[in-house]
């Protein structure tokens, strides 16, 4: 009996818990989405092959050694291996030998091959973490809107009600014979206008939940929500400093212009591997092999010799150096070089541009938020200012000194002005956490 207690204890708690819906915090959200984002999966398969290529890069340095190994048989006249002499009868023969290889100069081309594979990995590293930083804005904005949209609902929510209580208080003044039945349907369609306002709300809290929840890869819809949580707009140094130091600082630090400057410094490496190809190579080899024969026989005795014994009496070591001078190549190099140097010029204007493309952003991003400030401080006080006026209108409608009609345009403008407070308010908010994003500080609406 306590065996079945507590195992129906355990499944009840775990109902329970599998009906609670998770509330994601901004931080977790971002965490999620850069850890599971298949855009961050496949640059982050980019750096693995960025990596392999620095690998192959290091390989260009080092020898080669091959082994060689053959062994056949021969019915006529041939060659003897082992004594290079011409025979007409059947012989086995076999020859080995292992050959090892080594660039000592090419031009400096595997060492600047080298050095273009680290700054390529390092490139595509740089394009990693500006996709991330990315992700991170788009799910602070998605994130925000969810908040926005679940405050305008609450508003909305809680306008319907107040309209709920003025519809039951004029229902009663109409049947005393207070006020008229016109009135009553005035309020009526107040009300359902407000009720349509609800379901228009929920139907975008539902919209931006699938949108933030398809940014971090999550399917299960109706089981994904941000944590409720009132927001006030944050208090921030980052705007007592100037548009133009905002960028010199961001200049340090943004990933996409260090991944820009990086890809200048590999056109400037290519233009180096294409210019060493005028340059001669050096190179050394070293080559140990030994041969056996059927046929060969004991100088001195005429006895035969065994296979062991003849792989020693007949190896043999050949080295040396070559050198390659290019002297005409059809202006193969040549065209190379020059078509290198355009891309190289091709990356300074693209550095030169995202630079500029990243300045134009800063002050917009400067400029918005000092706007976005002045919107919502106006909205505030419109608020402020129709809530007073409906306020006034409200004891004025309660006495029949106003009719329905002028009241529910009252209401409707104090609806209006409290749904732009929340647009302003949340808008303002990411146009702070993006200048901060640029200055470099982390996304948090801590």
């Amino acid at each position: 009996m306590k065996l079945r207690i507590i195992t129906a204890f355990c499944l009840l708690s775990l109902g329970m818990l599998s009906g609670q819906v998770k509330k994601w915090t901004l931080e977790e959200c971002v965490i999620y989405a850069v850890e599971n984002n298949l855009s961050v999966q496949q640059a982050e398969l980019d750096l693995r092959n960025a990596e392999l290529d620095k690998s192959e890069a290091i390989s260009g340095l080092l020898p080669n050694v091959n082994a060689q190994l053959q062994a056949g048989g021969n019915t006529g006249l041939t060659f003897d291996p082992t004594t290079n002499q011409p025979t007409n009868t059947t012989i086995q023969t076999a020859t080995g030998n292992t050959t090892a290889s080594v660039n000592l100069f090419d031009g400096l081309r595997n060492y600047n091959a080298l050095r273009r594979a680290d700054m390529n990995k390092l490139a595509n590293q740089y394009r990693l973490d500006d996709l991330k930083d990315d992700i991170r804005l788009n799910v602070a904005l998605a994130y925000l809107q969810i908040l926005s949209n679940k405050e305008t609902l609450k508003v909305s929510r809680a306008l319907f009600e107040a309209t709920e209580q003025d519809l039951e208080r004029t229902k009663a003044q109409v049947e005393e014979g207070v006020l008229p039945k016109g009135d009553l349907l005035e309020i009526q369609a107040t009300a359902a206008s407000q009720e349509q306002q609800i379901v228009n709300g929920e139907n975008e809290v539902l919209l931006s939940r699938i949108s933030l929840a398809q940014l971090l890869q999550i399917t299960d819809y109706e089981n994904f929500d941000v944590a409720d949580e009132d927001y006030n707009v944050p208090p921030s140094d980052v705007l007592l400093n100037s548009p133009r130091e905002i960028y010199e600082k961001a200049l340090t630090f943004r990933n996409d212009i260090k991944a820009s400057e990086a890809f200048v410094d590999l056109a400037e490496k290519d233009v180096k591997i294409a210019k060493g190809a005028y340059m001669p190579t050096l190179s050394a080899f070293f080559q140990y092999s030994t041969r056996y024969s059927s046929q060969f026989r004991e100088p001195l005795t005429g006895n035969d010799v065994s296979f062991v014994d003849q792989l020693w009496l007949n190896d043999g070591i050949f080295y040396g150096a070559r050198i390659n001078v290019p002297i005409f190549n059809g202006l193969n190099v040549r065209n190379s070089v020059k078509r290198s140097q355009i891309d190289l010029e091709r990356a300074e204007l693209q550095f030169e541009q995202d630079k500029l493309a990243l300045e134009t952003d800063v002050n917009r991003a400067y400029v918005d938020v000092k706007n976005s400030a002045k919107n919502y401080e106006a909205a505030v006080k419109t608020f402020d200012a129709r809530r007073l006026s409906y306020e006034y209108a409200k004891e004025r409608y309660e006495v029949g000194l106003l009719n329905a009609f002028d009241f529910g345009v009252a209401q409707a403008r104090v609806d209006n002005a409290a749904a732009e407070v929340i647009r302003t308010k949340y808008d303002y908010i990411f146009r702070i956490k993006l200048v901060e994003f640029y200055f470099g500080l982390p996304l948090t609406l801590n």
